[in-house]
This record gives structure tokens, sequence and C-alpha cells, in this order.
């Protein structure tokens, strides 16, 4: 298999580290004689249509993504993390930083610093992470790739040594063409291999990452003119009360012929509010489950709409593991999770 650089070691070292009850980087989560999820599937890699571990055999990932990190910093904290892989269960962390909304473009500098410690953080109890370079508005990738080929460098410099980390290069492109944004991956992929050969790198489709859909197309024109490279996903975004039956079709048709990742969705509608809709939302994770598609939920914070997990006030009183602290959204998700 390719893609595996010092896994190897890494993989025996925490093997013999578990069993000698001995605490190694990566196994800060892990019960007496468990495995966190790093260390039961190591570095990825994609095979076929499937997200795969080490072994070659598909793994289906699930966890959180964060908010904003201009706005809920606190809510990221050792002890929030700890919850998130201990209690919850969660194999992987998105960590959300806002290009715009007073986000990277603002101070480059000190949001890099934000990420890579979350990076690192999430690292520590052996979660997956993936860097989400959150462009939304513009939705032209290229407005900010520049920004982006800054970011994906530095980061990269500190965490592309390391087995465990995803790069989302494009969160919700939107108004663009499919090769706009395709050429946007072809530009930006190789800055992430330049710093992380072996990475997963995973690329936002039209029209919110709804594989088009939400701009009247499909999956199709991605089959017919693909990003020329290879260890790719897609990504695919849905709120279960905004997107019914034409969205779930697609993505599970779609999931036959390309390698798709569920990096954010939500049980209400688009806008991460409303009421919950989890009859429709448990009918995609029906799917994502036959299917092996790894997912993160939007959003792992304590913002006063439907969509965050926590009450208002959690991550400031530090009440993360209260179970009172938990929206009904946000038990409906950390039992799925678990």
């Amino acid at each position: 298999m390719c893609f595996r650089r010092s896994l190897a070691r890494f993989w025996a070292a925490g093997l013999l580290a578990v069993s000698a009850g001995v605490a190694v980087p990566g196994t800060a989560s892990a019960g007496a004689g468990a495995l966190t999820p790093v260390q039961a599937h190591g570095r990825l890699e994609v095979c076929g249509t499937a997200l795969c571990g080490q072994d070659g055999k598909p793994v289906q990932l699930r966890g959180m993504s964060s908010h904003g990190t201009q706005w809920f910093e606190h809510c990221l904290t050792g002890a929030s993390l700890d919850v998130l892989a201990r209690d919850w269960g969660a194999d992987v962390l998105r960590v959300s930083t806002y290009v715009q909304e007073d986000g990277y473009e603002t101070d480059p500098e000190r949001f890099t610093d934000l990420a890579s410690r979350v990076i690192d953080q999430a690292t520590e109890r052996g979660m997956y992470v993936i860097v989400d370079w959150h462009m939304l508005d513009p939705g032209d990738p290229h407005v900010n790739k520049e920004l982006a080929t800054r970011f994906f460098t530095e980061i990269t410099e500190r965490h592309g040594h390391q087995d465990n980390v995803l790069y989302e290069i494009a969160n919700e492109p939107n108004g663009v063409s499919w090769q706009t944004i395709r050429s946007y991956a072809q530009d930006v992929i190789p800055v992430v291999r330049a710093g992380d050969p072996d990475a997963v790198v995973l690329v936002g489709t039209r029209a919110w990452s709804s594989l088009g859909v939400s701009e009247g197309a499909e999956e199709s024109e991605i089959l017919a003119d693909p990003v020329n490279a290879g260890n790719i996903m897609y990504t695919f975004h849905f709120y279960a009360a905004s997107h019914g039956e034409e969205y779930l079709r697609t993505l599970a048709r779609a999931a036959d012929e390309l390698p798709v990742f569920v990096t954010e969705f939500g049980t209400q509608d688009y806008s991460g509010d409303g009421p919950d809709d989890f009859a429709m939302a448990q009918r995609y994770l029906d799917v994502m489950a036959e299917k092996n598609i790894s997912w993160t939920n939007w959003n792992y914070s304590d913002d006063v709409r439907s969509g965050a997990v926590f009450e208002p006030g959690t991550c400031s009183g530090g009440a993360w593991a209260d179970p009172g602290a938990l929206k009904e959204a946000g038990v409906w998700i950390r039992d799925r999770i678990a």
C-alpha cells in the first residue's frame, strides 16, 4: 500500500505503549487496553471510492466540526476535547478557520497559531483532524487563493509529518462553475502536497458543496472532469430540514462513483437553525453507514442556534460533560457518534 512514511514505527510504538500502560502522543483518549482512532486505523488513504485505513480496509470516521474559531475558540480546550474524544468517542474533529467574517484575513499569524494549537490538542487525544479552509462569501475560491497558499504552506510546515491530518481546501464554493473549482484545486493541492505528500485532500464541490444540486447540477460534471490528483475526496454538505429527497439520492448515487466525505451537516435548516428533522437526518446517516461515508456534524459550540450542540454559556462555564448542557440536537448526535 502507498502513503505509509513513518506509520509503521508510530503504529508499533503505540501498540507496545498501550500494552505496557505507557502514555504516548495520540493515546490520551484511550481507555485501558483500547486504541485511539489513529492507532486503530493509522494513516488514511483513498482506495477506490472509500476512505481506508493503513490496512486497506474501508473506514467510516464520525465526529464534529468546530464553529468559526474567531467566535468560539473558548469552546476548543483540553477539557472540551477530552469530552469529545473520551465521552463521545469521536474519531475526527474538523477545525474551521473562516477566511472572512473577522477570520484569517484579519490576522493570518493568529489564526494559523490557533488552528495549530487545536490540531495539537486533538492529536494528543488520538483523533483525526480536518483542517477546514472555511471560505464561503465570496464563493469563488480563487479570490482567497493567495491566502490559502500561505495558510496551507504554514500548516503543513508544522503538521505535515503527522499521520492524522486531512486538508479541506475550500469549504463551500458557490456561484461558480465546477471548472473554476477544479482549477483552484489543481493549484492548491500541490501546495498541500509540498508539505504533506501523503495526506488526504478534501475538495469542495459546486453549490455550497452539494455536488451541484443547489444550483441545478449533479455529480456527473465531476465524473466527466475530475480533479487530476490522487488521494482526494469530494465534499458533500446537507441540512436535513432543507435538503430532502433529491439531495439524498444524489449523495447515495455519487458515493458509488466518487470518494465522498460529508464534512458538514446538520439536523436543522441550511442556516444551522430552526426545528430539527431527526427522521430525515437518520435517513442520511443510514446511507452514510451503508456506504462507509465519513462525516462531521455542525457544530461543537454553544452558539444560540439549534445546530450548536451545547446550550449557550456552556463553554464559558466549562460544563461540557454535564448532560444538561446539551441541546436536543447535541444529545441526538452524541448518541450517534458513540
